[in-house]
């Protein structure tokens, strides 16, 4: 039944951000999606003198408190929960602490304090969910008053994230010594936003045709391009600039003193002495990249924020499932994300269970084996969405990334590790994700990844012909007897060549027979490994 409007939840997203401070107040449907009722923001400029004096000054800080407390009285007068973050000002200064427990203490407000790349991902998820991006690779970049966020990705997979030191605000205490700006301090700027991008990115470039940019800086040379396009009807969140059009506005900002660009039709006068190190930021960036556009995402990191307390709250709904369930779900959810072939990777994780099942008590196996070998058993052909050669490496990548609900980042990484060595090369001491593994847990993945790659090649020709696997162990050898009502002659072939890696794990040699069903008689017909 349909809730009444009134009685539909509301949640609220506060950003403390280094320039800004925003407010979105949201009413979840029906259906899980959202209609933001709310919207409020402040240009406090949280993060002035962070850069020379490594803590947040009184006055801004006053400021912050002050238009927290006012957020969170519009969120409560809405009826709505609060959640909120704050990000590189806080998170830098010596007395960031200090500043948090004052806000609780006087806003009732606690606030989480992120990690750049925590920042980053909220992004990418906003981006993800709002703009196409398993076409092509591309560079989702937020940009701030103390930092900038960049993750890339291909194939809607994330390659590489990373927290650059150059948010507008810090650019331009730094480097902003003249009005207009000097040669000589120009060139010092672009060097440091230059090192800063090679420092993070490496001297090979990731080349992204886009560049999906949330943030104050990308919202403002969206609203300049429209009045110049006379094009005031147009929204930001969509909007698109070329490469050609940033380097532009670049070029004529040089030119400005603050006091000229206050007056440029559709930018904010407070943003006027912060819009050319930001505007130069995104520039250098794109050059780097080979970036041939940016694409606005006016919801940015808010939108992922109010999204994952709608995820929470319908957890929360589901809280009587035994938590496998629930862990296990999410990882069918990333699956369909990913578009794996759910028959065959079903089957491949329900084959692999009986044989953990059958190999757990000889071996003594911990029980949490069997749920980390289903679970990268229905993900570990999701790499196939970035490149199909390479797909068990980017398996590993996207699993990783994924922040499955309920799993641990050790049992996130069991599992990515599992899918990993699905096929190709055995696991080895060289490889860094194998390497900084507990002995106990390299072990484990030995073990499980041996257990896939049979699992694996049972169901070679897709046509879920091996229904169910017997595991008998015996002195020297494992014997597997397969239920089939056909010869599997495939995939005993596909699943010998595949055993080399579990045979080493428990030491012992593998047998595969294969037992008909459906009669008697065929039970006793086995028919010997090709």
């Amino acid at each position: 039944m349909n809730l009444a409007r009134s009685e539909r939840p509301r949640l609220a997203a506060i950003d403390v951000g280094s320039n800004t401070i925003r407010l979105v107040v949201a009413e979840v449907e029906p259906d899980g999606t959202y209609r933001v009722i709310d919207e409020e923001r402040e240009l406090v400029r949280l993060a002035r003198g962070l850069s020379k004096t490594g803590c947040l000054g009184e006055k801004p800080s006053r400021l912050a408190i002050e238009t927290i407390g006012k957020m969170k009285e519009i969120a409560d007068g809405l009826g709505a929960e609060v959640r909120a973050i704050a990000t590189s000002a806080v998170r830098e200064a010596s007395n960031g602490d200090l500043f948090c427990k004052e806000v609780a203490r006087l806003t009732k407000v606690q606030l989480e304090v992120i990690a750049g790349e925590e920042e980053g991902l909220l992004a990418f998820e906003s981006a993800a969910h709002n703009f196409r991006m398993d076409h092509q690779p591309v560079a989702v970049v937020d940009l701030g008053g103390g930092s900038m966020e960049v993750v890339l990705a291909a194939g809607g997979a994330i390659q590489n994230a990373c927290s650059l030191p150059l948010g507008t605000v810090r650019l331009t205490e730094e480097h902003c010594r003249s009005d207009p700006l000097r040669s000589k301090h120009w060139q010092e700027m672009k060097a440091e936003i230059d090192f800063a991008i090679h420092a993070a990115l490496g001297p090979t470039p990731f080349h992204a045709e886009t560049l999906i940019g949330s943030g104050g800086t990308f919202n403002a040379l969206a609203e300049m391009a429209r009045w110049m396009r006379e094009d005031t009807f147009a929204s930001v969140h969509g909007f698109t600039l070329s490469r050609d059009e940033v380097a532009a506005f670049v070029r004529r900002l040089l030119k400005m003193p603050v006091s000229l660009r206050r007056q440029i039709p559709g930018l904010n006068p407070k943003r006027a002495d912060i819009i050319l190190a930001g505007a130069a930021a995104i520039a250098r960036l794109m050059k780097w990249l080979d970036c041939q556009r940016v694409i606005v995402n006016e919801l940015g990191i808010r939108d992922a924020l109010i999204r994952r307390m709608i995820e929470t709250r319908h957890k929360r709904g589901r809280d009587r499932e035994p938590q496998e369930l629930q862990r296990i779900g999410g990882v069918r959810i990333l699956a369909r994300k990913y578009r794996s072939s759910a028959k065959h990777c079903e089957h491949v994780a329900r084959l692999a269970v009986d044989i953990f099942d059958g190999l757990r008590k000889p071996f003594e196996l911990p029980a949490l084996g069997r749920e980390l070998v289903q679970a990268a058993a229905l993900v570990h052909d999701i790499g196939s969405v970035v490149c199909h050669t390479q797909h068990h490496k980017h398996a590993y990548h996207l699993i990783i990334n994924s922040g499955i609900p309920g799993y641990s980042a050790r049992e996130l990484e069991l599992i990515a590790n599992v899918a990993r060595y699905h096929q190709r090369a055995l696991p080895k001491k060289t490889h860094a994700n194998f390497a900084n593994l507990h002995p106990s847990d390299r072990k484990l993945i030995r073990v499980l990844s041996g257990i896939l790659r049979v699992a694996d090649g049972l169901d070679r020709t897709h046509t879920q012909r091996v229904r169910r696997v017997r595991v008998r162990v015996e002195d020297e050898a494992v014997r597997m007897i397969l239920q089939a009502t056909s010869a599997p002659r495939v995939e005993i072939w596909a699943a010998s060549r595949k055993s080399r890696l579990l045979e080493k794990a428990v030491r012992k040699r593998l047998i595969l027979k294969w037992r008909g069903v459906g009669t008697r008689a065929s039970l006793r017909r086995p028919v010997a490994a090709l």
